[in-house]
């Protein structure tokens, strides 16, 4: 694995990556040992598993051909330089855990050492204790990150089948078909570009739009799943159908708390597809819909219909086509180009949507650290430039955990966006029993 190198996809998000605009992807995860616990031995015990990683102990390093990079193992590597501990004492705040999390979220990684950091956080009541998670996107995508932490977790037979697998090479094609592929992938691109210069919206205004902020402020919401699936069986469609509705009926009355208008109003969110295979190791798979949210709707139902038929639509077409298939295009583009365009590019994405909003898929385990069990896990997704929002959802056993990251020159405060998460999906709840 080591010298592989960076997909275009991957380069894509090194160049996207400033100072005010981090590209690494993030995750709070809570445990519940029953006792008190000493976070200096969880740190030590993951700094153990950290050096069975392999992956945790590449950074970048520069390819041959410009603007190419591949991964390399760091001779200096050193796994306690990447993981530290802390005792939470901000207990003037509303939620201490999210605004400590928020002040650690926003510091970008250090492009010249592997790409991950990890906090070990004690003092939550009830002795719980969090670990922090920063990883970057060139690293892997969501879908991957779980099989590229499964190491620090207790060992189950999934995550020593995850740590010890490898991707699989390419297999050998003839000439004549990779002659075939090119043209069939240079239709697909042509396709895709030609899909999002005709989705650019010009001159977008959007309550979800601001000047790009190093500051970033964090809401945790958990939804009941048994609750999500009565709204399924009533209404239909799929976990991540209703997940989009809760979350447009949320961004609705957010609007309306702000005194915005909504009537006539849609907000566009990029919907991140994982497209990769079981045998795919932790590099980025990825495709994405444009999906338009129909926060104008006011009845939670009729949201809901008109999301799965806006999903319904896009799945109709596939992930390798339509405006939403952004990372497609970003992985055929060849990583000199990424020097030149990418980062111009990023700063037009207003242009295409307003906020990111993805499911991270997690297994259904019963996932311990030091035999302390993991009770709740809240993804964050990076902010795209000039987004106010960004949403990561996981389902985890009985519970739908619900990341907010907001920049926070634009949203000082997460509290009310939080409650009205949890109203909307009460609405739907109410109307499906």
């Amino acid at each position: 694995m080591a010298g592989r190198q960076l997909s275009g996809l991957d380069v894509a998000f090194l160049c996207l990556e400033g100072e005010s605009t981090p590209m690494h992807m993030g995750a709070v995860v809570i445990f519940d040992p029953g006792e008190p616990v000493d976070p200096e031995k969880i740190a030590k015990l993951l700094a153990e598993r950290a050096t069975r990683i392999p992956r945790l102990r590449q950074r970048v390093s520069p390819g041959l051909l410009p603007g190419a990079a591949n991964w390399t193992d760091d001779p200096l590597f050193d796994p306690h330089e990447h993981i530290d501990t802390c005792e939470l004492h901000e207990f003037y705040e509303e939620d201490p855990l999210a605004a400590h999390a928020a002040e650690w979220i926003e510091q970008p990684l250090d492009l010249a050492r592997p790409l991950w950091q990890v906090r070990v956080v004690n003092g939550l009541p009830g002795n719980r204790f969090a670990l922090l998670l920063k990883l970057h996107h060139a690293f892997t995508d969501g879908a991957g990150a779980f099989a590229v932490a499964a190491g620090l977790i207790d060992e189950l037979p999934i995550t020593k089948a995850l740590l010890n697998k490898t991707e699989t090479p390419p297999r050998p094609r003839s000439p004549l078909t990779l002659l075939k592929e090119t043209l069939s992938d240079g239709k697909q691109t042509a396709g895709i570009a030609t899909s999002i210069l005709r989705a650019a919206r010009p001159y977008p205004f959007s309550p979800l739009s601001a000047p790009s902020s190093t500051s970033r402020r964090l809401g945790f919401v958990r939804l009941e799943e048994t609750e999500l699936r009565q709204v399924r069986a009533a209404h239909g469609g799929t976990t991540n159908d209703v997940i989009l509705a809760v979350l447009a009926g949320a961004l609705r009355q957010w609007m309306v708390n702000r005194g915005q208008r909504v009537d006539g109003k849609r907000l566009r969110a990029l919907i991140p597809v994982s497209t990769r295979a079981r045998e795919s190791g932790g590099a980025n798979r990825l495709s994405g819909y444009l999906c338009e949210l129909p926060v104008h709707i006011d009845d939670p139902v009729e949201r809901l219909r008109a999301v799965r038929r806006e999903m319904n639509r896009h799945k109709a077409v596939g992930t390798q086509a339509g405006a939403g298939a952004v990372p497609v295009l970003a992985d055929r583009m060849p990583p000199p180009l990424h020097k030149l365009a990418t980062r111009a590019a990023g700063q037009a994405s207003g242009l295409l949507f307003d906020t990111v909003i993805t499911n991270v898929p997690l297994p259904k385990l019963d996932l311990t650290l030091d035999g302390a069990p993991l009770r709740e896990v809240y993804p964050l997704v990076p902010l795209a430039p000039r987004n106010a929002l960004g949403i990561a959802a996981a389902v985890f056993h009985d519970g739908v955990h619900i990341g907010l990251q907001a920049n926070g020159a634009a949203v000082p405060d997460t509290g009310s966006l939080r409650d009205a998460v949890l109203k909307s999906a009460a609405a739907l709840y109410e109307r499906s029993v």
